[in-house]
This record gives structure tokens, C-alpha cells and sequence, in this order.
């Protein structure tokens, strides 16, 4: 999936507002350490592993089952209205599927022995966010250095890249939720069908980064 530079319109045409590089990154720290009924990334993935018995692997693949259905879930509802709704649509479910993925990949790099508090694993976890091809889109066109494993270890902190990742994970969700819109709003005109479609994207989406972040952050520490 290359990377898209629009960014989403409004049914009217306008800019859909609180869409902006920025959030990004306020959505990544929330996701991350959590906020009133949301638990913080690392507390949600111990609890898988206490369920899994200690196991990493199994506790990562909960992790990924967990967020693929609490995406659908969310792209159900935010994508169920009526044409009218449409405007508000894209911006909520940009918003909802974003808080979601870093919640997963975060739980997973945490599992694998990361340090969520670092710079450098915070922008591996927006790396990750835009998916595998995007991110070979992104290093063959010399706009991100390296892979996200390779950014989360990398010897120093690079400030410039935090901007350009969040502008880059922006452009991305943004562009895979209005490329679909068009889909989703015929849907709307057949009850529950633009829900179904919306949820079933997102979950699909969702299912694929955490199975690509778990390939890319691979283990850093060494368990008893």
C-alpha cells in the first residue's frame, strides 16, 4: 500500500477537522500510558501473559485478537450512520482505529522486551502502524532510515524523525479511511451494510499490523 499524501474531506467537501499530524502523537502517549477506562498498553499486555500462562507468543496473539475485534467493533459503529453522519464518520473512526493499533502494537513491543518510555520505541510503534509495505514504500524512498526494529534499537534519537513519522502515520489512516468512504457510504444506504463494511476493514487492518509488528519486533531480552 503506498503512501497517501491527501488528506480526508468532509462529505461537504471541507477538511474533516481534528485530523492533523499532531494527534498523532497525543493518541500514541494515551494509548500507550493509558487514560480514565483505558488501561495502559504494557498493564493490558501483562494481563494477556498472566492468562497465557507465561507464554510470550500465545500472550501476543491474544493481544492481536483482542484489538482486531475491539477495531471492528468500533469501525461498525462509527460507519453505521446514515449519509448524514458521513462528516463525522471519518474523523471519529481515524480517531478510534488509531487509539486501538497503538494499543496492540505497544502491548506487543512491550511483551518483547521493549521500553515503551523510549523515543526510539515509540516511532518504531508509529512505524509499525503503517504497515509493512508502506514502510518499504517509505525506506526505498530514503523517507525513514531503517525498519521499525531497527529504529527502536537504533544507537541514537533522531527529534526530526518524530515529526516526519507522525505526518507520514497521518497521511496513511487518514487514507485508508476516506479511500474507502465511497464504499461505505453506498453501504449506508442498506442498513447495517456500511457498518459491516467499516468494521470488517478495520479488523482486517488491524489484524494485519499487529501480525507484522510481531514479526518485526522481535525479542530483546532474555527470559528465565
Amino acid at each position: 500500500m503506498g503512501i497517501r499524501r491527501t488528506v480526508a474531506l468532509s462529505a461537504g467537501g471541507k477538511l474533516a477537522p481534528s485530523v492533523a499530524s499532531g494527534y498523532v502523537r497525543v493518541v500514541l502517549d494515551r494509548a500507550i500510558d493509558g487514560l480514565g477506562p483505558l488501561r495502559s498498553a504494557a498493564a493490558s499486555a501483562d494481563t494477556k501473559l498472566v492468562d497465557a500462562g507465561g507464554d510470550v507468543e500465545k500472550a501476543i496473539h491474544g493481544l492481536i485478537r483482542m484489538h482486531t475485534s475491539l477495531a471492528g467493533v468500533q469501525g461498525f459503529v462509527t460507519n453505521l450512520g446514515g449519509l448524514t453522519t458521513a462528516a463525522l464518520a471519518v474523523p471519529a473512526n481515524v480517531a478510534g482505529v488509531t487509539i486501538v493499533q497503538c494499543h496492540l502494537v505497544a502491548g506487543i513491543a512491550h511483551l518483547r522486551g521493549y521500553d515503551l518510555g523510549d523515543p526510539r520505541v515509540r516511532n518504531a510503534i508509529l512505524a509499525c502502524m503503517l504497515g509493512e509495505d508502506a514502510v518499504k514504500d517509505l525506506v526505498k524512498g530514503h523517507r525513514l532510515p531503517s525498519s521499525p526494529m531497527a529504529l527502536a534499537t537504533s544507537p541514537v534519537h533522531d527529534p526530526v524523525l518524530d515529526e516526519t513519522l507522525s505526518k507520514e502515520v497521518t497521511s496513511e489512516l487518514v487514507g485508508r479511511t476516506a479511500g474507502r468512504r465511497a464504499v461505505t457510504l453506498i453501504g449506508r444506504r442498506v442498513p447495517f451494510l456500511g457498518g459491516a463494511i467499516g468494521g470488517s476493514s478495520d479488523a482486517y487492518a488491524t489484524w494485519q499490523i499487529g501480525a507484522f509488528a510481531a514479526r518485526e519486533l522481535r525479542e530483546r531480552r532474555r527470559r528465565p
